[in-house]
């Protein structure tokens, strides 16, 4: 029974490390800023994997590897770290872990697009259904309804935004990121090894944000950073959970089952994330942000049955 369905438990175990390093990241970004906690987090990873590599795989680095899977994994490492998880940390300085994971809800109907685009993976008519029931339940979350200031505006029943409009744009990218870095994974992975696929995608991701702290003088707030034993502890949880645990199963998840399915079951996140929130965080969760959430999660899940 656990073999038949080993990629939907490995992408359940994979959404469990993702919520507690969001969790773990948001307090650290708040501390020392998303820049910082990246490069980091990603420093403690890349030592986590070069150690493990030698006792398993008998090597520091991944030089098994064809030319093939270093260029895909390595494009899709700059994606997905680089560029997704910079956007989606820097949501943490302005919405909570929990409302940038609702965002992140999203992975899965982009990731099922773009593979469906790149890798050819069947996309059902029913897709668009799920994905405006998706939308749905994260509208109703992120938005309210404005206070009319006179008689005119009442009638209009307009909207507006209940979180900050920069910090919904900047999980919205780092969902693009995630989602495309992932589908770049699968193709550029292929038979190869999942810890070293994963392993390249660090190195890569790390050289890309020494160049881009190199280039924008930035240095100095990651030395602070790293004196700051409050953010160091959060950032190494994350590390370890996210980066480490969490991508590795990502990967390994692929290996099992579609990407569609295995996205589906990792964007639970926005369910689990909820207990936590309130009682390690003492947030205020409204009854329409947890049916928001439940909607979000169904719409998920329609996509892919």
């Amino acid at each position: 029974m656990f073999q038949d369905h080993l990629g939907e438990i490995i992408s359940l175990g994979t959404a469990i490390c993702w919520t507690v390093t969001a969790l773990a990241f948001q307090q650290a970004t708040r501390k020392v800023g998303s820049l910082s906690v990246n490069i980091i987090r990603l420093l403690i990873a890349f030592v986590i994997y070069a150690l493990v590599s030698f006792f398993v795989r008998g090597r520091f680095f991944p030089t098994d590897a064809s030319q093939f899977n270093w260029i895909w994994l390595s494009i899709s490492g700059l994606v997905g770290f680089v560029f997704g998880d910079y956007f989606l940390f820097k949501s943490y300085e302005y919405i909570t872990a929990r409302i940038s994971m609702l965002v992140f809800s999203l992975s899965p109907p982009i990731a099922a697009i773009i593979s469906w685009m790149i890798l050819g993976e069947t996309m059902e008519l029913q897709s668009l259904f799920a994905m405006a029931v998706t939308m749905a339940g994260i509208i109703l979350v992120v938005t309210k309804k404005k206070t009319p200031e006179n008689k005119k505006e009442k009638k209009r029943n307009n909207l507006k935004f209940a979180f900050p409009v920069k910090g919904l744009l900047f999980a919205f990218l780092g969902t693009i990121g995630q989602s495309t870095g992932l589908v770049l994974s699968k193709y550029g992975m292929g038979d190869y090894d999942v810890f070293a696929a994963t392993q390249i995608r660090i190195i890569a991701a790390s050289i890309g944000f020494v160049i881009l702290i190199s280039l924008i003088k930035r240095w100095g707030k990651v030395k602070e950073a790293s004196t700051n034993i409050g953010a160091m502890k959060f950032i190494t949880i994350g590390a370890i959970f996210g980066p480490f645990i969490g991508v590795y199963l990502s990967l390994l998840a692929l290996k099992f089952t579609s990407v569609g399915i295995a996205s589906t079951l990792m964007a639970i996140i926005p369910v689990l994330i909820i207990p936590p929130a309130i009682f390690l965080y003492k947030e205020k969760v409204s009854l329409k942000e947890f049916i928001g959430a439940l909607i979000t999660v169904g719409g998920v899940v329609l996509f892919f049955i």
